[in-house]
């Protein structure tokens, strides 16, 4: 059996009595048109490596496929291990599937020191948790194409002085260039979740910040926006207070929400001075 041979992803699920886990936060993406799109927002190709987390029964995981990308499929629930396996087959062996959980997988390992991207549609419980440890950690991914719920997707892009606007907006945008690419409604989910998805992309940025200043950069933020609502003088007062915020070129009188990522990458070099 070939990919263009298998059963619609309904009736498998059918066949195999599958449904969602509210405790794995998983909503099935079914629709091949919406997965195909995310495919090609998600710029991969013949000979691609892409590493998907949460593939569930495979709907995006099939889009992938079609493109010639090779497929490391990272899903920690073993109820969908037959359907991959036989997606696996049906690929000729260009997926392969890890039975693990995604926020232990060592990613440079999959890799194997090749570029990788990351296409997923992710599950609502861990997608921040995740995006933190990708954007921060030791493996830069070559992309990420990634479906959250909608507000959170808004905080990745947001502008400084808008509300969605916080300790995530200034990761992302200091190691990546981060844009919202698709908005998807709750109806093309089975089942649909209350809220609205959408997909963000992500390229590194040829400036991002060595690891050190990354490690700064965490610190300062978690502590700015941990009290947003307070002037920098207050929340940032055990990290240095007026004095940090001065060395970095910046107001103390000034909330986290309105200072921009240069500003952070400031308070992050001056904090990095003064530890």
């Amino acid at each position: 059996m070939t990919l263009d041979q298998l059963p619609p992803l309904r009736d498998t699920l059918a066949e195999h009595g599958l449904l969602a886990k509210k405790s794995f936060g998983q909503h099935f993406l079914l629709d091949l048109n919406i997965t195909r799109k995310i495919a090609r927002l998600a710029q991969v190709g013949e000979g691609d490596h892409v590493i998907e987390v949460g593939p569930g029964p495979g709907g995006l995981t099939r889009a992938l496929l079609e493109t010639g990308a090779r497929v490391t499929a990272v899903e920690a629930d073993p109820r969908f291990a037959p359907l991959l396996e036989e997606l696996s087959a049906a690929s000729g062996g260009a997926l392969t599937l890890r039975l693990e959980d995604a926020l232990t997988t060592d990613e440079a390992a999959v890799a194997a020191g090749a570029p990788a991207h990351i296409v997923s549609n992710l599950p609502y419980n861990v997608g921040t948790p995740l995006l933190i440890k990708w954007l921060t950690g030791a493996f830069t991914p070559a992309s990420m194409t990634l479906m959250f719920q909608k507000e959170v997707a808004d905080r990745i892009a947001a502008a400084p002085g808008t509300e969605a606007y916080g300790r995530l907006s200034v990761l992302a945008q200091a190691t990546s260039h981060a844009q919202v690419v698709m908005d998807v409604p709750a109806r093309a989910f089975t089942p649909p979740p209350k809220v609205a998805s959408a997909v963000a992309r992500l390229t590194p940025r040829e400036d991002r910040p060595e690891p050190v200043r990354l490690t700064a950069l965490q610190q300062v933020t978690a502590a700015a926006f941990g009290q947003r609502r307070k002037m920098l003088r207050s929340s940032l007062k055990a990290l240095g207070g007026e004095a940090l915020c001065l060395a970095a070129g910046l107001s103390p009188e000034a909330r986290a929400e309105t200072i921009d990522v240069p500003g952070f990458l400031a308070l992050a070099d001056a904090y990095r001075i003064r530890s």
